[in-house]
């Protein structure tokens, strides 16, 4: 494995924890941030970088992806995915257990984390899945970030949709709950209802916002009644946020995708199934009031639910189509594009796709420029601007749903770990991450 010297990045446009900016350099050295200032002058060997014009940021933590390993290979696998990764800016990812077997026990776990420690050239992380019997190994399996409950949406072994099973989970240990909350009963119905109309755009009135509010009801009712960390995934409608505002513990943090706040319904008659995902598209209105509730830290940060299938999968007539879309090669840049629209400022970027994710899931040493802090990052062209472009991608599925999209905040230079992964359009795919902790 090549190994870099000490890095020295210089002349950057820093931004710093308090989420100020700064012009200057950044050391590392051994994986670690050890100087931040105007200008460092190192008596050490340094493989410097210079990267004056571009701006400094943390890597990105990605708290929810589907990286379909080991099982589903013929849509993404951990080494392909790690790529788009690090060329989307993401230095570290938290998985989740919907793969062939499920991550339901540890020896699942451990197989994970031994097939990342191989292939991964970004750090990782892996959920534990729920089920109705595998409690002792919700509260045993280590290290993962929390446990995964699929509430609705989702059918087998890891579908946890019955109170009574809900609240055993919830009453039993202290460990984080991450719900996909959507409700099971619901959108059973409404699939009757609904049945034999092949227009995708079905699926947003299928699985409507009634069936997520009503999960989310119900997890926050049972967080509150256990004083029980809780995680929303993938929050997508204005009711949630509504009620997260008036109703929100201080134990419970919420996530949205890139996806919810800038695409809609409108995304089926332009993009067709390639825009169905579970929780599904909303209105406009749900757009803006779920970018409202971030930028007023109701909801706590952003994930991709990065969940890739084949173009051939997608292509069969609904339902039959998957639900899913890859987002981790775009998210950053979908983001910062974003902020450069004024729809939020760079470092409201960071702190909703870096320091926040840290801090909710209690990864140490990640998610800001200072020293003590992983050498975990991002260098980006704020003054460029380039489309999404489907031959570019590094995902093995080879599609995004903001194809075509003139997005800036690419990454130029991605750093996991004080090691150049990726420069300039080239990989260094003898790079490897490192299993997260979580205190």
């Amino acid at each position: 494995m090549s190994v870099q010297p000490n890095l020295l990045i210089r002349r950057a446009r820093i931004i710093l924890p308090n989420g100020e900016m700064m012009v200057g350099d950044v050391l590392t050295s051994d994986r670690q941030i050890v100087e931040v200032a105007p200008e460092i002058v190192s008596t050490k060997p340094v493989t410097e970088i210079d990267a004056e014009g571009l701006t400094l940021l943390p890597g990105v933590i990605d708290p929810q992806v589907h990286f379909r390993e080991p099982g589903l290979e013929h849509k993404e696998d951990l080494f392909t995915a790690s790529c788009a990764c690090a060329k989307g800016g993401v230095t570290s990812f938290l998985e989740m257990p919907n793969t062939r077997p499920l991550t339901t026990t540890q020896q699942a776990l451990d197989d994970k984390l031994q097939r990342a420690s191989h292939k991964c050239l970004v750090n990782y992380g892996f959920f534990i899945g729920a089920t109705a019997e595998n409690l002792p190994d919700l509260l045993s399996a280590h290290p993962t970030p929390g446990i995964k409950i699929f509430m609705g949406s989702m059918h087998g072994q890891l579908l946890v949709d019955q109170e009574g099973l809900l609240e055993s989970i919830f009453a039993q240990g202290s460990r984080l709950i991450a719900v996909h909350a959507e409700d099971q009963a619901r959108i059973n119905q409404r699939r009757q209802e609904f049945a034999g109309i092949q227009d995708p755009a079905i699926h947003s009135q299928i699985q409507d916002n009634q069936a997520a509010l009503l999960a989310t009801q119900l997890a926050l009712k049972l967080s509150q009644k256990y004083q029980r960390r809780l995680h929303i995934l993938h929050m997508s409608t204005a009711e949630e946020a509504e009620l997260l505002r008036q109703h929100k513990p201080s134990w419970v943090t919420a996530e949205v995708t890139p996806q919810h706040l800038l695409l809609n319904t409108s995304a089926y008659g332009e993009i067709g199934t390639l825009a169905q995902m579970n929780p599904p598209l909303r209105s406009p209105h749900d757009n803006e009031v779920l970018w409202q509730a971030l930028r007023d830290g109701v909801i706590d940060f952003i994930a991709t639910d990065h969940a890739p299938h084949t173009l051939e999968e997608k292509a069969q007539p609904y339902p039959n189509s998957p639900s899913g879309m890859p987002g981790v090669e775009t998210s950053l840049a979908v983001m910062l594009t974003a902020a450069m629209a004024g729809k939020c400022t760079v470092a409201q970027v960071v702190n909703w796709m870096s320091k926040a994710v840290a801090v909710a899931y209690g990864i140490p040493n990640k998610g800001a420029i200072a020293p003590g802090y992983d050498a975990d990052l991002v260098l980006v062209d704020l003054n460029t601007y380039h489309p999404v472009r489907r031959e570019e991608l590094l995902t093995k599925c080879r599609w995004s749903p903001f194809e075509g999209w003139n997005l800036t905040g690419w990454a130029v230079t991605t750093i996991v770990g004080g090691q150049i992964v990726y420069d300039k359009g080239q990989l260094n795919t003898e790079v490897r991450g490192q299993a997260l902790s979580f205190v």
